[in-house]
């Protein structure tokens, strides 16, 4: 591969894209073409760049990671795009897979994985952190709550993040940028579909299904 790389960056901390930056520099064949730290922003910049791989976080403000991946996706099925996040748990894996991500690798890797994942990538294969496989794949033998989590939409499984990082409504719908009857529906949903009656309930499903877990 003569040409470069052309990479775009995707990470609400600016901190966190300039030590990418420093580490994608040590090669040249790599060229980072632009920034962005929410995903708005990385599916403007997606059309009008056309970069050859986005590296993105999913945890960001407005439209967030996730829903991110998805529209991109739709709009583009080659896109290449590698999750960089610091989930590890196996609902992130299999949501940003699912969505369309070619690539789910955390941050607490060593740099050189970056890198591996990177060309694995542009190979034309998919890439997940080796540590991740063996926890994706049993997925499906975990509680019937992580199925139904897995069918949520991806506005329900944001609200339903954020919902039990005990935010209100109204921070919820600031955080998506949503009005306050479209949480609240969305809420109620939730909660209906995991015949959940309190947000206490919530709360312990999340921690079951290793949601939000630091």
């Amino acid at each position: 591969m003569t040409d470069k790389i052309r990479l775009i960056l995707v990470d609400d901390h600016a901190i966190v894209r300039a030590g990418f930056k420093m580490l994608l520099a040590t090669r040249d064949t790599i060229e980072v073409i632009a920034e962005a730290d929410r995903g708005e922003t990385a599916i403007q910049l997606y059309q009008e760049l056309k970069p050859d791989l986005l590296i993105m976080d999913l945890s960001m403000p407005g439209l967030g990671g996730l829903e991110t991946i998805h529209r991109i996706i739709q709009r583009d099925r080659a896109a290449r795009i590698l999750v960089f996040s610091v989930h590890h748990e196996p609902v992130y894996i299999n949501r940003a897979l699912t969505v369309g991500a070619k690539g789910y690798i955390t941050k607490n890797s060593a740099p050189e994985l970056l890198l591996e994942a990177i060309n694995s990538l542009m190979l034309g294969q998919n890439y997940v952190e080796k540590g991740l496989i063996k926890t994706t794949q049993s997925l499906k033998t975990t509680q019937n709550y992580q199925t139904i989590i897995d069918q949520f939409s991806q506005r329900e499984f944001d609200v339903f993040r954020l919902l039990t990082q005990d935010l209100t409504a109204h921070r919820i719908a600031e955080e998506l940028c949503l009005g306050y009857k479209t949480v609240a529906n969305y809420v109620t949903q939730i909660k209906k579909k995991l015949s959940a009656d309190s947000l206490i309930e919530l709360v312990r499903i999340a921690e079951e299904c290793g949601i939000n877990k630091p």
